[in-house]
């Protein structure tokens, strides 16, 4: 990898300041440039061209931009790329122009531009994958598009009746609600009572249903109930194949670069109401949220089978169009034609050359199985030598509205055995009111990747509130507190064990993630890269992540797990970040450099709250309405251009220490109103706040005006794979289904014109 290694060019080309939907964290070129390769100029006398940053704000993709990756990132390698070692910027250099490598493009590369090129210091793909990780963490540490706030050691105290605990403990990538299929239980009942913070909403189906981030109850009812996989996650955190469930499978490279994946099930699986499992059950999930059809019941596109061959000809059939071309070109087809029914207990899987390589290829042969009635009713699946499709009574209208959607969105909310379950447990009762939900085992499981069945028979989960969670747990309400963090709590938790006389334990490890102040960066104040950065520096985050986990913990500058493969990679490799070091000077400095220096009136600031100047070809309607939550400070017209003031519209969760902290480490924070800062805040229920960052009625709170800006929420990466390739695109077909942070960095986009 090529190295910039001085900042001193002769003719500097300015970047235009970036207004909605962008960032403005690298407003100007680098100086000049001299570098050790020949496609960089070696003479500091020499111009290099630098491509232009510009605002996204009502601007076409298709027309005007595309993404810088759609563009050269299938061609580029890890060898081509120039880092400036003292910003830790990436660049590639095309015709004589050095464009910038945005989070979208080094995201994708990550996973899908991991060849090791001949020659070069790359010996492995882990070698190709830990370089790109590094250069996209340094441009998400620039960026900052949410900011962390406490990495801490997680604490899980159990009654001590529960055991295994001990020889099968819960890490970042195991939790209890994984880890119990391992456990027994010596209460009388048999049972164990497990518990969450956040609310249990009935969508155990598919946790992720109509949004893009599962509420962690959802999803651990989903993990208990939902199994069968074909591709397993392991207790280290690794991918293997599910030899429990896969008798055997291949994989073959195809002549036009795509992938097939071919996988044969043992015939003796069942789901919990004894009926046998085949291929069906587990080709039916990815071909309904692929569909039409699913995406109008959930509200949006899932793209379950996005990388399969045929996808985009098969999500736009309509019931009546086959034949007809979408307006990528592909021809739309009833069939799915990448997917495959062998036979009733063989499936295959043909992955786009798009997609490949890929760092995960393992995880392409991921599918989980499903009732096949519980997302199609009545309807059914062929295969004549095509592909899979759905016969046409799957696409039957009631007006222009799916008959079936209304089904599939019934289905997501099923919270009784209506259709069977195919994991360890089965939903016995769901009790709305107390957010209560009782488990039991299902018989018919034939055990996880390791074989392993569940013993405990009842699994009691429920809403828990954490200023009353350890007397629940004393009183014998709770057999284990998972997660436990912040200092008071624990170390109540260390001393309730301690002084049981043995009738509760405790583990604990390091969290692979954060509690963290999120945004939504695409809208207000927040969509600029220095106002993150200025709330940041305004805020001791040292002083923060003490005062919360109790010295329990520390902070970090990025999203990464430090005890992850990668991460030690990259600090061997010499990682530049900004720690963001508390100083409203520094704070101040930023927002004068991003143009937040005008008052009201258009006049120039001198105290109260900053205003920005922005041109009105470059507002959205959501800023150009945009104000505090009380109304008092707006965004105003003068003339031809908008002047959009420094105020953040902060929503908190209730019953949260988090929360509570917040109030004075950042609602109340004196160096946010020295900078030029206001803050308004609600404090309400989880879901809500979800629908106000997902502008979006999903839970049915929305009220469709655009207000709040920051949230406070966690972040875990307990996931096998680190891949957030689509969730930072700028390509808007994509961009509302699968944004991460909602952020549009302006590097990511190639100009057409």
């Amino acid at each position: 990898m090529k190295k910039l290694l001085a900042l001193l060019l002769a003719a500097a080309m300015v970047l235009s300041l970036a207004a909605c939907g962008g960032e403005t964290a690298e407003t100007t070129a680098p100086a000049s440039v001299a570098t050790d390769a020949a496609t960089v100029p070696t003479d500091p006398a020499d111009e290099v061209a630098y491509a232009e940053l510009k605002s996204l704000a009502n601007k076409e993709y298709g027309t005007d931009y595309v993404s810088l990756y759609s563009e050269f990132g299938k061609e580029t390698t890890i060898d081509q790329v120039i880092e400036d070692e003292e910003t830790g910027n990436a660049y590639i250099e095309i015709d004589g122009v050095l464009y910038t490598l945005g989070l979208d493009f080094l995201s994708r590369a990550m996973v899908y531009n991991t060849s090791v090129p001949e020659g070069g210091e790359w010996e492995t793909e882990d070698d190709v994958y830990a370089t790109w990780w590094r250069l996209y963490i340094q441009r998400w540490n620039n960026l900052l598009p949410e900011i962390p706030l406490y990495s801490n050691e997680y604490y899980d105290l159990y009654n001590a009746q529960i055991k295994g605990v001990e020889e099968y403990p819960t890490n970042p990538y195991w939790s209890p609600s994984h880890a119990l299929i391992d456990w027994t239980s010596e209460k009388d009942d048999g049972s164990i009572i497990l518990g969450n913070v956040t609310d249990l909403s009935g969508k155990f189906r598919y946790a992720t249903f109509g949004g893009t981030n599962p509420g962690a109850a959802d999803l651990d009812i989903q993990d208990l109930t939902r199994g069968l996989e074909t591709v397993a996650i392991t207790k280290e955190g690794a991918l293997v194949w599910n030899d429990t469930v896969v008798k055997e499978h291949t994989e073959v490279d195809n002549e036009d670069g795509s992938r097939t994946y071919t996988i044969t099930i043992y015939d003796d699986l069942k789901l919990s109401d004894g009926t046998p499992v085949t291929s069906k059950n587990y080709v039916v999930f990815p071909m309904v949220f692929s569909s039409a059809v699913g995406a109008q019941a959930a509200g949006k596109n899932h793209n379950a089978s996005l990388q399969t061959v045929g996808f985009e000809g098969f999500s736009n059939y309509d019931g009546t169009n086959a034949g007809q071309t979408t307006e990528g070109g592909e021809t739309i087809t009833k069939e799915l034609t990448g997917l495959r029914l062998i036979d009733d207990y063989t499936f295959s899987v043909t992955i786009d050359a798009e997609y490949l390589p890929f760092f995960y290829a393992i995880n392409y042969g991921m599918f989980y199985a499903d009732d096949v009635a519980l997302w199609i009713g009545d309807c059914d699946i062929k295969d004549d030598g095509n592909g899979v499709y759905f016969t046409d009574d799957f696409y039957a209208k009631n007006g222009d509205s799916y008959v079936m959607a209304e089904h599939i969105k019934d289905s997501a909310w099923n919270v009784d055995q209506t259709y069977a379950y195919s994991g360890p447990y089965v939903v016995d009762s769901y009790d709305e009111a107390d957010k209560s939900v009782v488990l039991k085992i299902n018989p018919e499981f034939k055990g996880n990747y390791e074989g392993t069945k569940p013993s405990i028979e009842t699994v009691v989960y429920k809403k828990i509130v954490s200023e009353t969670q350890m007397a629940d747990f004393t009183s014998g309400g709770l057999d284990v507190i998972s997660g436990i963090t912040g200092g008071d709590e624990t170390n109540e938790a260390i001393a309730t064990a301690d002084a049981s006389n043995g009738a509760y334990v405790y583990t604990h490890y390091s969290r692979a993630g954060y509690g963290k102040l999120g945004f939504r960066c695409d809208f207000g104040p927040v969509q600029f890269a220095e106002v993150r950065q200025a709330i940041a520096y305004c805020m001791d985050r040292a002083q923060f992540a003490k005062d919360f986990t109790g010295g329990y913990g520390g902070v970090v500058d990025g999203p990464y797990y430090t005890g992850s493969w990668m991460y030690k990679a990259a600090v061997e490799d010499g990682m530049i970040l900004n720690a963001y070091a508390t100083s409203v000077d520094s704070a101040i400095a930023v927002l004068e450099e991003g143009g937040w220096v005008y008052n009201a009136e258009g006049g120039e600031y001198t105290e109260g709250v900053r205003y920005k100047k922005i041109p009105a070809a470059e507002m959205t309607e959501a800023d150009k309405t945009f104000q505090s939550k009380d109304g008092a400070y707006k965004t105003v017209q003068i003339g031809d251009d908008y002047y959009m003031p420094l105020v953040l519209n902060w929503y908190g969760t209730t019953d949260n220490p988090f929360t509570d902290l917040l109030m004075t480490g950042f609602m109340n924070n004196e160096n946010l109103a020295t900078a030029g800062f206001v803050i308004q805040n609600t404090v309400g229920e989880f879901n809500p706040m979800l629908d106000e960052l997902y502008q979006a009625p999903i839970y049915g709170y929305y009220a469709g005006t655009p207000l709040y800006t920051c949230f406070n929420l966690a972040t875990g990466f307990t996931s096998a794979i680190y891949d957030f390739s689509y969730n930072l695109t700028i390509d808007p077909a994509e961009y509302d289904n699968y944004s991460l942070y909602y952020i549009k960095d302006l590097a990511d986009a190639y100009w057409l014109q």
